[in-house]
């Protein structure tokens, strides 16, 4: 039996029958409002904010807005079905958790990475987990109980270390690669600029590097406890420009799925897909690497239609269970949620994420039913989407 997502809204107002009232924000406004408060100035800085002015990843949200979605009737939708097959996969929902460089840092114990694991275990959410974690990519994958995990790698230029990290995903049984291709080199970003702040130039989140084998070969003679070695060996290797000659190696790396993450260009999926990937990920960073950009939403037809049925995963500005449902109707085969979870779980910790997830889920889900849509397969963008003119237009 599919699981309705939308229960969780009786659990909440029954719940109020014996007066046990919400302690979490219920959407992404207040919760963005509250964690302002709960996370130290740095780490607020490092998440919430974007490159540049933030252009980019405010059109990322309100790209949302200029689609509606087209109610039907009488279709007896009073059953969802919400399963999607992805990688071989049937998840439960087409809802995954983006990743989040310093999601090891929003946890009050500041094991977020592990917390964010337990939180895909019970709500069958997958975690897509970063290069850049607190605690050890083995350590993560055993919290995630029977949901599928996918390692997220930033590829360096060590090619023995890029090896290293996608064996060691394998082996900690990581369900797919997930390779970014947007971050070989930092964006332009005041917030974390006029703090002078960067995370992983002050020894953070970099367990993945100094549990490595090949990792701490380079480091040859320099003791453990030496943040400043560590640091500066992780600068020399971090940031690789990969280019198309580039992928036939990453191809050979593993057997596991391989997904490209930052594609939005119709060309880039076509060479992408030819180059024998096992998936398309539509994503501009959330719009926290390269201002000025086009909305990735606006992206995300013409990548699909390149992928010519390869799965396609998308990000960027996603905020609520409507967001989600008008991704899918675009072409997503999956969608990803990055800052209201980082957030969830600064308020609330592991509890937190799953309340943030349960919460995107049910509204998904309720749209679908109040809008006679049973499947994800029931959205296309002809039938259920419509283009809403922008204010004031004639």
């Amino acid at each position: 039996m599919p699981q309705q997502f939308g229960d969780y809204q009786y659990e909440i107002y029954l719940g109020g029958l014996s007066g046990v009232m919400p302690t979490l924000p219920m959407d992404f406004a207040g919760l963005e409002a509250k964690a302002r408060s709960a996370l130290p100035p740095s780490v607020w800085s490092y998440v919430a904010g974007g490159a540049g002015d933030e252009h980019t990843q405010r059109a990322n949200v309100t790209a949302f807005q200029q689609w509606g979605l087209v109610p039907r009737m009488m279709v007896g939708a009073a059953q969802r079905d919400l399963s999607v097959d992805l990688f071989g996969l049937t998840l439960p929902s087409p809802l995954f958790m983006a990743p989040v460089g310093v999601i090891g840092l929003c946890a009050q114990d500041g094991h977020g990475d592990l917390a964010t694991a337990r939180a895909a275990a019970r709500t069958g959410v997958p975690m897509i987990a970063s290069t850049l974690t607190v605690d050890p990519l083995e350590q993560v994958a055993a919290e995630f109980g029977d949901t599928p995990g996918f390692f997220q790698l930033y590829t360096p230029t060590d090619r023995d270390l890029a090896q290293s990290l996608v064996h060691r995903a394998e082996a900690a049984g990581f369900r797919g690669i997930v390779v970014t291709l947007d971050t070989w080199i930092t964006g332009w970003r005041p917030r974390d600029l006029a703090a002078s702040n960067f995370p992983q130039l002050r020894g953070h989140a970099l367990a993945n590097y100094t549990s490595d084998p090949v990792f701490r070969a380079r480091l040859a003679k320099a003791p453990e406890e030496d943040v400043r070695a560590t640091v500066m060996e992780w600068v020399s290797v971090f940031g690789n420009p990969l280019t198309w000659d580039d992928l036939a190696w990453l191809r050979s790396l593993t057997d596991l799925p391989l997904i490209l993450k930052g594609l939005c260009h119709p060309e880039d999926v076509r060479r992408a897909r030819d180059g024998g990937v096992d998936g398309i990920y539509c994503s501009n960073h959330g719009g926290r690497q390269a201002n000025g950009g086009l909305p990735a939403l606006d992206a995300l037809p013409g990548v699909v239609e390149a992928a010519d049925g390869l799965p396609v995963l998308f990000d960027s500005g996603v905020r609520s269970g409507a967001d989600v449902v008008k991704a899918l109707a675009l072409g997503a085969t999956a969608v990803g949620v990055g800052r209201p979870y980082a957030y969830g779980l600064a308020l609330g910790g592991e509890d937190g994420i799953v309340h943030v997830l349960r919460s995107l889920l049910a509204e998904a889900d309720l749209i679908m039913a109040v809008d006679g849509y049973r499947t994800p397969a029931d959205l296309t963008a002809q039938g259920a989407l419509h283009r809403i003119r922008p204010t004031g237009d004639a």
